[in-house]
């Protein structure tokens, strides 16, 4: 057995083609700790401690198509490559793999988002990614909330249900619910918001333009007698028979990348003092999202929240904005009780959804982990309440000046 604070020998191999030389040069300059078995089988060590993880190349040309994060993401779901150990040291090199702008996927996207209805990009959103059926989210998510967002670690050593059911604690706090009132729940997920509300008095009326999640929440609302209204239904579109108490958004406006049209229509939907609670991952700008997830995860006009954009459109709209919190690191841990749950599923997913989904929903979730950790990505949520007037709603004319006079 080897002891740790001994040296580890290192196996030099016979010349190796360029691109797997530059990858091991890499590693060393990285100072990471590990080892990389050659497609021949020869084995090099990296770093003078037991190695944390481990990469075996399955060819000599894996990295011939590149070294950028989406060609090396693509080598693994071809089944080039493996990766074996922590995974969460291994996405600490991330930052040294940045890929060229995809200008054609700018555009794309540019193209997208001027040109079309903005019900009709949201759909494109929810459509690129949400198409594997609710029994594949569930396999990582937790089973109280079933969130796809953020649970609340008060206590790091939480499991993930407890953080769940901690979660929606805070969301009846901050939103100040109490039986008979009105809440509205902007996009639904798999119900966790309506069985928790719904079973305490609280009338939910739940919008959602997945049908999947549709369907689930109906069932839901069956099973258990639950006094909640489901609709398949665009929020945008959306005009109540009376006004909200209060709303919820958890992790859906990454999907609603257009603030001004959303700031509207929480206004007109909320009752005066009524309370807004959104929260989401979140990048310092906006459609900051790597090749990889853009083309394997999150393909259409999926962005992550820019804080400082929603916050001044409700400010724009009458609403106050009355708390800002960060939850990067519940964000962290939650991702990281969903990469370990997915990887002992992977039977199941394998079988079922095929090598590929398996390898590319488990390096977005590693990955999610440790960009949260890193500050790459961030996670908030924010509590807004209306007020009676409009606000001063600038039209494109002032939102021009003020640029202008923020600029100079």
């Amino acid at each position: 057995m080897e002891n740790p604070g001994e040296k580890l020998p290192r196996l030099e191999p016979e010349p190796v083609a360029p691109e797997i030389r530059h990858v091991l040069n890499l590693l060393e300059r990285a100072g990471a700790d590990c080892e990389v078995v050659l497609a021949d089988g020869r084995t090099v060590r990296c770093g003078d401690a037991p190695p944390s993880f481990t990469v075996r190349l399955r060819s000599d040309d894996v990295f011939r198509s590149g070294l950028g994060e989406r060609a090396i993401g693509e080598a693994d779901l071809d089944g080039q490559l493996d990766f074996e150990g922590d995974l969460l040291r291994l996405m600490d090199l991330r930052s040294q793999l940045a890929d060229a702008l995809d200008w054609r996927m700018a555009l794309r996207l540019g193209w997208r988002s001027l040109m079309h209805p903005v019900t009709r990009v949201n759909r494109e959103a929810i459509a690129g990614h949400y198409n594997l059926g609710d029994d594949f989210y569930l396999t990582f998510l937790d089973t109280v909330g079933r969130f796809y967002s953020q649970c609340h670690f008060t206590d790091e050593s939480l499991t993930l249900e407890a953080a769940a059911e901690r979660k929606l604690e805070a969301i009846g706090d901050v939103l100040q619910l109490r039986p008979g009132m009105r809440l509205l729940d902007i996009g639904g997920g798999w119900g966790g918001v309506e069985e928790y509300f719904g079973q305490r008095g609280v009338e939910v009326t739940t919008l959602t333009i997945a049908e999947d999640s549709h369907a689930f929440i109906r069932h839901l609302i069956a099973e258990q007698g639950l006094a909640v209204q489901v609709r398949l239904e665009d929020f945008l579109d959306h005009q109540p028979e009376r006004p909200y108490d209060a709303a919820v958004m958890l992790g859906v406006i990454e999907h609603v990348p257009h603030y001004q049209r959303f700031a509207e229509r929480i206004w007109a939907c909320l009752a005066p003092g009524g309370r807004l609670y959104p929260d989401a991952s979140a990048t310092i700008r906006k459609y900051d999202i790597g090749a990889f997830a853009r083309r394997y995860i999150w393909p259409g006009p999926h962005t992550f929240l820019c804080l400082q954009d929603l916050v001044g459109e409700l400010l724009y709209h009458g609403l106050d904005v009355l708390e800002v919190r960060n939850e990067s690191r519940d964000y962290e841990l939650t991702m990281r009780h969903w990469a370990e749950r997915f990887d002992a599923q992977r039977p199941r997913i394998v079988e079922r959804w095929g090598e590929r989904t398996y390898r590319a929903f488990r390096l977005y979730l590693w990955a999610g982990a440790r960009e949260l950790g890193a500050n790459g990505l961030q996670a908030y949520r924010v509590v807004a309440r209306r007020r009676p007037d409009p606000g001063p709603r600038p039209g494109r004319v002032r939102r021009m000046v003020q640029f202008l006079r923020d600029l100079f």
